[in-house]
């Protein structure tokens, strides 16, 4: 195995050094900053010639800024003759820009994927992708991680609710629901949002009996948190005892994080691949979790050429 080096950009340093932490393997001093212009500047002050490097950067918010900064890295190492230059990406951005909306649209996924591989990258760690197929828009080994684990053992140890229901609150996240319901023998519900006529309010129709159930949502991304709040007052509306949450990606823009703590939602968990706002730290009733050591697990069997699909069996 060749050295392995961990390089860090400014999206989500606490991330990066549970990472490091996680391998007993220091960050790599590097320089990533602005000039004047905000146009960025990448230095790497270690030698990586040779050696299996990962990146580390998640291309949140503000999701321009540090999608530029992955590239230049990534472009800075293959100047830099690194062996294999692996793109970690805890929060894919533009994820969910997969499809042509209309006409005259793009698919911005397709476009970020391309970019990243012509930047250098070799290979690309990410987890829970918005759309599993996603994997197929890099031309490049594609390693998407769950968060299913992680979100289980936390149920397990914290939870102190009985007669529990995974509920999806859509149709498109079923599969994720089901996935994470089987983990913890608990039934599945639905949330299926519709609008019965042009011009109407939308209805939340509850696909399952939710009646005297402690109800967890489940889903990969919480951005305003709108969906998820009416969702948890659908849920109560249909006799669920509670409903709480556990979501990947706490994108949270705006006052997302004033939304969820307003709400009737008994507790929102979110992992930390993108770094909480002082807003969502804040919140009485938003808690995150690390994931870090699970990222580390997967970088260490990757730069020991073993399985990554293995954690999840």
């Amino acid at each position: 195995m060749a050295a392995m080096k961990l390089i860090a950009g400014n999206s989500n340093k606490a991330l990066a050094e549970a990472i490091a932490a996680h391998l007993h393997v220091p960050l790599c001093r590097a320089v990533v900053r602005r000039f004047a212009d905000e146009e960025i500047w990448v230095e790497v002050l270690e030698n990586v010639r040779g050696q299996d490097v990962f990146v580390i950067q998640s291309t949140s918010f503000p999701a321009n800024d540090h999608l530029m900064e992955l590239l230049i890295m990534i472009d800075a190492l293959r100047r830099a003759s690194a062996r294999r230059i692996t793109a970690v990406i805890p929060y894919f951005g533009y994820a969910r820009q997969d499809r042509k909306q209309g006409p005259r649209t793009p698919i911005s996924a397709k476009l970020v994927s391309n970019l990243i591989t012509r930047a250098g990258a070799d290979r690309v760690l990410t987890v829970d992708l918005h759309a599993g197929q996603l994997q197929g828009f890099f031309d490049i080994p594609t390693d998407n991680l769950f968060a299913a684990p992680v979100m289980v053992a936390d149920i397990k140890a914290h939870s102190k609710l009985k007669n529990v229901m995974v509920v999806s609150p859509d149709t498109g996240g079923v599969v994720r629901a089901r996935a994470l319901a089987k983990r913890i023998d608990a039934p599945l519900a639905i949330v299926d949002k519709r609008r019965e006529r042009a011009g109407e309010s939308e209805v939340m129709n509850i696909i399952g009996d939710v009646r005297d159930h402690n109800c967890i949502l489940i889903d990969d991304i919480v951005d305003s948190g709108g969906t998820l709040c009416n969702a948890a007052e659908a849920l109560l509306a249909a006799g669920a005892h509670s409903a709480s949450a556990y979501i990947t990606h706490g994108v949270l823009s705006g006052k997302a994080a004033e939304r969820i703590s307003k709400s009737k939602l008994l507790e929102l968990v979110i992992t930390d691949t993108i770094k909480p706002t002082p807003e969502v730290e804040a919140a009485h009733n938003i808690r995150v979790i690390p994931i870090g050591h699970l990222i580390g697990e997967a970088i260490a069997r990757t730069a020991k050429e073993e399985s990554v699909s293995s954690l999840f069996d």
